[in-house]
């Protein structure tokens, strides 16, 4: 068996950031996010990101932070969004009032 004979496991990025529902918002108007998916690298984690936020409404966006998960989470918030990253979809969990 070589390495290419190997199925290798999907990368699922963790991307944090703030959101707005208007462009006029300001820091206490904003609602704290994370979002889980899967993506070949950095730029397509945030281009994808970027893309599901603005399908849910938000106009503007501060990504603070991007990482990639190390195994399915232990915190039950995030169990079902890993699940979803696995599936190919972007998984948003937001953070209102935080």
């Amino acid at each position: 068996m070589n390495d290419n004979d190997m199925e290798l496991d999907p990368v699922v990025y963790i991307v944090i950031g703030r959101v707005w529902t208007t462009d006029d918002g300001t820091p206490d108007d904003a609602i704290a996010i994370h979002a889980m998916l899967t993506a070949a690298d950095d730029d397509d984690a945030v281009r994808k990101t970027l893309e599901a936020l603005s399908g849910q409404g938000y106009v503007e966006a501060e990504l603070d932070q991007i990482g990639v998960m190390d195994g399915e989470p232990d915190d039950p918030t995030y169990e079902g969004a890993y699940q979803d990253a696995l599936a190919g979809n972007v998984a948003v969990i937001t953070f209102e009032g935080e």
